[in-house]
Formats: C-alpha cells, sequence, structure tokens
C-alpha cells in the first residue's frame, strides 16, 4: 500500500535506462496518469542534444520550471503522478521537489551499467537524445539517500514491482 500523501513519483536516471517504458507500466499498474518530461522541452533544447552538446543548468532551469508547474497542475487532474525526468542533480531534484514533503512526492532511480544503458541506446531509434552523451550524463548522475534505487538488469515488470514494494516500505 503506497502511502496516502504520494502524489508525484518521479522515474529518473539517464537517457536509456528506461524511464518512459518504466513510467508507463507503472501508471498503469496505479492507475495513474503518465507523462515523459521530455516532452516537455523547449525546441532549442532538443536541438541541442540531437546536435550531442549537453545542456547547461541554464538551458534547464525554465525546463524545470515548466515541469514543477505540470506537478502542482496534475495534483487537481490524477490521484498520482508519474513524471519521467532525468533529473541527475540534487538541486534539479529541489527543483521539482520545491516544497513538497518527502512523503507526497519520490525519486526512483533506474540504475544500471554503462555497458547495459549503452546497449539500450545503440538500439533505440529516433530519439533526440544520442549515444554520446551518456558519459556526460553519468559523470553529472549524484544519487542521494533519499532516491529509492532500482536495478534495469531484470524485466519491466520485475522493476515495476520493486518500485512498488519500494514505495510501499518507504
Amino acid at each position: 500500500m503506497l502511502h496516502p500523501d504520494l502524489k508525484t513519483i518521479i522515474i529518473m536516471g539517464v537517457s536509456g535506462s528506461g524511464k518512459s517504458v518504466i513510467g508507463h507500466l507503472l501508471a498503469s499498474k496505479l492507475d495513474a496518469t503518465f507523462e515523459d518530461g521530455d516532452d516537455f522541452h523547449p525546441a532549442s533544447n532538443k536541438a541541442k542534444m540531437s546536435a550531442g552538446t549537453p545542456l547547461t543548468d541554464e538551458d534547464r532551469w525554465p525546463w524545470y520550471a515548466v515541469l514543477r508547474q505540470r506537478i502542482e497542475d496534475m495534483r487537481h487532474a490524477t490521484p498520482v503522478y508519474v513524471l519521467a525526468c532525468s533529473a541527475l542533480k540534487p538541486v534539479y531534484r529541489e527543483k521539482l521537489r520545491a516544497h513538497d514533503a518527502p512523503e507526497s512526492l519520490r525519486f526512483v532511480l533506474l540504475d544500471g551499467s554503462q555497458e547495459l544503458i549503452a546497449s539500450r541506446l545503440e538500439q533505440r531509434k529516433g530519439h533526440f537524445m544520442p549515444p554520446a552523451l551518456l558519459t556526460s550524463q553519468l559523470a553529472t548522475l549524484e544519487p542521494t539517500p533519499d532516491l529509492i534505487r532500482v536495478s534495469i538488469d531484470q524485466t519491466p515488470e520485475e522493476i515495476a514491482a520493486e518500485i512498488l514494494q519500494k514505495l510501499a516500505t518507504a
């Protein structure tokens, strides 16, 4: 059973870790709404990443403001909101959390080896994020103790089940 105050679950991790797949699956199990944070990037950010250039914090701040507003808007539209967002640094997670209590917004880190994630990125077609940016994303990732960490070296069903189990005991 999830905490009754849990309103937002952010599925986070580097590109290729499975945020969209797991977010969709988790939302279906929770009768929740799922959205991918990438859909809210402005065209300029997508163009920059497509060209193989990592985003700067200045590129990200307006995007995080849009995502935070979306989190607040969705509180009135769905019992639980599942958002896929890389959220690699603590300061990014603070922008998403804002004033929310820990029990109302949880971060789930999809954790895997560089080799596993790179192999998934090589198989992915039509995404604006090139595999070449994986190294910079892994270098940027700063896990903190508050994250629910789940290994991606298992099936999507197993990952979703582990997330639900960890959320119920968190």
